[in-house]
C-alpha cells in the first residue's frame, strides 16, 4: 500500500497509534498521503465506513473520492469523503430534531441571507446587510451567539448588528431554515449538549482525516474534538506557510492548539516538493522565511535547478500586461521542452493577482493577441441575483416543498406578505411537520392567521399551482418564450429590478440577463439545446415542456464545471489559485499597496506597528508564498512603476517580497517584448535563407 512513497509519506500512511499532524508542504503530495491512508486503515482493519476524510471544496473532495477508487477499488464509495459542512448536513438530518429542525430544514444562499437581515434590520441597503452578514458569519464561526456577541461588543455599531442577529435566528427558527455557517456551528451544538449524540458519532468515525487543517476556524476545531474523542482519533494534514483565508475566520491556533491538546501528537513533516523547479522553490523559501514558524521546514525538489525566476519591470498596467502576453508567445514559439515533454498549451499558462479588478487590463491585452482565456472564479451566470430568483420560481413550480424557494418566490418581488405572516406560517409548518407551501392549504391554518392575510398567502399559492398547470403544458421554444414574458410580466418583475437600483445603467443591465435567461430556457424546450451533454445547440433533439425543463435547474451549476478541460490561459486572484498549478506561472502587479496589500493609512502613512499588522503583514507573506508555489517550471514575478488610482497615475515601488526571494538581479530581468523581438528576427532570417537556399538549387543547371 505504500509503494511509490518517499519515507516522510511512508510514516505518515502508517502511524495509526495516535493523533497525527502531517504538515504537508506546498506540492509535497498530501492528496496521496491521505488516500494511501485510507487504504492502510482499511488494510489495518476499520471498516470503510468508519473513516471520514474532510476537505474544504467539493471539488476537492471530488478529486479525492476518485483517487480513492483507484487506489483501493469498489470499498471507497464506502468512505465518508465530503466536505465539513456536508458532514454537518448529515449530522443535523438524522439529529437535528433535538435542536427542533425537522429532516427537510431548507440551507439558505447568502442572496437569501441578505434579504432575511434586509427585514430583520428594517433596510432596504444591500451594502449594509452585507456588511451585518460578515459580521455575523464571523462571530458564528467564532462559536458565539447572538447575547455573547452583544455582551462582547467592542462599540454601539456591534451591539446593534447583535441585536439584528438575534431577530435574524428568530427568523432561520422560524422558517426552519439555516445559514451556511450553521451547519458548523449546529453540528457542534449537537455534540456538546447532547451526550448520546456524541457517542453515536464517535462510534460511526473510527478515524478522521483532514486536509487543509490550516484553514480550520475555531468552530471546526470544536467539532474535530469532539468526533475525534480523548484518543485523539484523526490526522491532520496541512501546511502553516499557506494559511491565507485569515479573513474568513481561519486560524493558526488551531495548528498550536494541538500539541497542547494532544500531548501525544506525532508530527511528521513533508518537505520534499513534486512540483518545482529548485529555483522557484528558493525563492518560495526565502520569502517566506521572515514568518515565525510554528513547525519548521524546508521545501527540497529532485527536479533540477530550472529557469531563473524573473523579475519584470513595468512602466504602467497595461504595459505589465502586453509584457505578459510577450512572455506567453515568446515561451510557446521558444523551445520550452522539459524531460521531453512540451509545455507550450494555452492551458500551461496562469497570471495570478491579488485583486480581481487586476483582471481587466489583462484580458483586454489578450484578446488583442486573439489568446483564449478564462478568469477562473468569476462570478458564474446562475450564480447571478436576478438568475437565482427565477429559478427559485421554477424549483418551487416543480418542487412545492422546496422552502428555500418557497420564501424566494413570495418576498421577490414583494406582495405585501411580511416577515409576521411567514414567521407565523413557518411556526405553523414546523409544528405539524409540513412544508411552507403545504401549510398554505391546511384546513388548520385559519386558527393561527387572520382572514385577510390568509387570503395573500392563499392568492400566492392559487398562483403557483396556476403556473405549475401551465408550464407542464407549454411546449416548444416559442410558446415558452411566450409563456415566461407574460409571466415577468404578471409579477412585474422588470419593475421590482429597477426599483431595486440606484443607476437605470445597472438594472438594465439585469434585465439584459434575464432575457438571456429566457432565451435559454426556450431554446432547450424547443430541443436545441441538449441539457445532458451542453451538445452544439444546432443539434435536434425531443421538444419538452417548460416544467421538464425547469426540472433540470440544479443541473446548471455543474456546466461551468466543464471549462477546466478548456485550452485556454487561466485568469486567477491569488486566494482562487490555492491548491492548482500550472508549468508557466505570472505573478503580477507585486507591488507594496498590492502585494502586501495596504499596509498604510489614506493618507500614504505607514500604519503603526502593531500584533494586527504584523498579522495582515504575516499572511500577506504567506500569499505571496502560495503564488510563487504554483509554479512548475517558470516564474514571473512583476511589478509596475505606476499604476491607476481613481483618475490618477500613482508612483509605485516593487514590493518588499521581491528583496525577500533573494534572486539575482544581474540574472533575472527580462523584457519578454525583446525576446520575441529576437525570436522574430531568427524565424526571418531562417526563412530568408530558405528562400535564398531554393532560389540557388532553382537556378543550378
Amino acid at each position: 500500500m505504500s509503494s511509490g512513497l518517499n519515507l516522510a509519506q511512508q510514516e505518515a500512511v502508517n502511524y495509526l497509534h495516535g493523533p497525527c499532524l502531517v504538515l504537508a508542504g506546498a506540492g509535497s503530495g498530501k492528496t496521496r498521503v491521505i488516500t494511501h491512508k485510507i487504504g492502510r486503515l482499511i488494510q489495518a482493519g476499520l471498516e470503510p465506513k468508519r473513516i471520514a476524510a474532510i476537505t474544504f471544496t467539493n471539488k476537492a473532495a471530488s478529486e479525492m473520492r476518485e483517487r480513492a477508487k483507484g487506489l483501493i477499488g469498489r470499498e471507497a464509495k464506502h468512505v465518508v469523503i465530503c466536505t465539513f459542512h456536508a458532514l454537518g448536513v448529515r449530522m443535523m438530518r438524522e439529529d437535528g430534531a433535538v435542536l427542533g429542525l425537522k429532516p427537510a430544514f431548507s440551507i439558505l444562499d447568502s442572496d437569501d441571507v441578505t434579504k432575511i437581515l434586509k427585514d430583520a434590520g428594517g433596510t432596504t441597503d444591500t451594502a449594509t446587510a452585507r456588511i451585518w452578514q460578515w459580521t455575523i458569519s464571523k462571530w458564528k464561526n467564532m462559536g458565539l451567539n447572538a447575547a455573547q456577541a452583544e455582551a462582547a461588543a467592542a462599540d454601539d455599531n456591534e451591539r446593534i448588528t447583535a441585536r439584528i442577529m438575534a431577530r435574524y435566528e428568530e427568523r432561520l427558527t422560524a422558517y426552519q431554515s439555516v445559514d451556511f455557517d450553521d451547519l458548523i456551528g449546529m453540528p457542534l451544538k449537537l455534540l456538546r449538549d447532547f451526550d448520546e449524540v456524541r457517542a453515536k458519532w464517535q462510534a460511526a468515525l473510527g478515524h478522521i482525516l483532514v486536509d487543509e487543517y490550516q484553514d480550520t476556524n475555531a468552530t471546526q476545531y470544536e467539532v474535530l474534538k469532539a468526533l475525534a474523542g480523548e484518543r485523539g482519533r484523526f490526522t491532520a494534514v496541512g501546511d502553516d506557510d499557506q494559511s491565507i483565508y485569515g479573513w474568513r475566520g481561519a486560524t493558526l491556533d488551531n495548528l498550536r492548539k494541538l500539541p497542547v491538546d494532544y500531548p501525544a501528537l506525532k508530527v511528521i513533516k513533508l518537505e520534499q516538493n513534486y512540483r518545482s523547479t529548485s529555483a522557484i522553490l528558493r525563492a518560495a523559501n526565502n520569502v517566506i522565511g521572515p514568518n515565525p514558524k510554528l513547525f519548521p521546514k524546508t521545501l527540497f525538489s529532485e527536479l533540477g535547478e530550472g529557469e531563473p525566476v524573473r523579475v519584470v519591470d513595468a512602466d504602467s498596467e497595461a504595459h505589465e500586461a502586453e509584457r505578459a502576453v510577450a512572455r506567453i508567445i515568446s515561451l510557446r514559439a521558444g523551445d520550452t521542452a522539459v524531460q521531453g515533454k512540451q509545455y507550450k498549451e494555452f492551458r500551461d499558462f496562469a497570471i495570478l493577482y491579488r485583486a480581481n479588478h487586476q483582471a481587466r487590463v489583462f484580458e483586454q491585452a489578450l484578446r488583442k493577441a486573439q489568446i483564449p482565456y478564462k478568469v477562473s472564479g468569476g462570478q458564474s451566470f446562475f450564480d447571478r441575483a436576478e438568475i437565482k430568483d427565477l429559478c427559485g420560481w421554477f424549483r418551487l413550480w416543480v418542487n412545492n416543498d422546496d422552502d428555500p424557494a418557497f420564501l424566494r418566490a413570495i418576498t421577490t418581488p414583494k406582495r405585501g406578505i411580511g416577515h409576521t405572516t411567514l414567521a407565523s406560517l413557518g411556526t405553523f409548518a414546523s409544528q405539524y411537520r409540513l412544508s411552507l407551501f403545504e401549510a398554505l392549504f391546511s384546513p388548520s391554518l385559519p386558527s393561527v392567521m387572520p382572514k385577510r392575510t390568509l387570503e395573500g398567502i392563499h392568492e400566492f399559492g392559487r398562483y403557483i399551482n396556476d403556473l405549475e398547470y401551465r408550464a407542464r403544458r407549454t411546449m416548444g421554444a416559442e410558446d415558452s418564450r411566450t409563456f415566461m414574458l407574460d409571466w415577468l410580466k404578471e409579477i412585474d418583475y422588470e419593475k421590482h429590478l429597477y426599483d431595486g437600483e440606484d443607476s437605470e445603467q445597472a438594472a438594465a443591465a439585469r434585465w439584459t440577463n434575464v432575457m438571456e435567461f429566457v432565451d435559454w430556457m426556450s431554446l432547450r424546450a424547443g430541443g436545441t439545446i441538449d441539457d445532458a451533454s451542453g451538445a452544439d445547440s444546432n443539434i435536434e433533439t425531443e421538444r419538452k415542456s417548460l416544467l421538464e425543463v425547469a426540472q433540470t435547474i440544479s443541473l446548471l451549476s455543474t456546466i461551468s464545471e466543464r471549462e477546466q478541460d478548456q485550452n485556454v490561459v487561466t485568469l486567477s486572484t491569488l486566494h482562487a489559485s490555492k491548491g492548482l498549478e500550472w508549468p508557466h506561472v505570472m505573478l503580477i502587479g507585486v507591488t507594496e499597496g498590492l502585494l502586501p496589500f495596504k499596509l498604510e493609512d489614506d493618507n500614504g502613512r505607514q500604519l503603526q506597528v502593531s500584533d494586527d499588522t504584523l498579522q495582515r503583514l504575516q499572511e500577506e507573506r504567506r500569499l505571496m508564498y502560495v503564488g510563487i508555489t504554483r509554479a512548475q517550471r517558470s516564474l514571473a514575478v512583476s511589478w509596475t512603476k505606476k499604476r491607476k488610482q481613481g483618475r490618477e497615475m500613482v508612483p509605485c515601488v516593487p514590493s518588499r517580497f521581491i528583496a525577500e526571494m533573494g534572486l539575482d538581479k544581474t540574472t533575472t530581468r527580462e523584457d519578454p517584448r525583446e525576446k520575441l523581438k529576437a525570436l522574430r528576427a531568427e524565424f526571418a532570417r531562417k526563412a530568408q535563407d530558405s528562400a535564398a537556399a531554393k532560389a540557388a538549387a532553382a537556378a543550378a543547371p
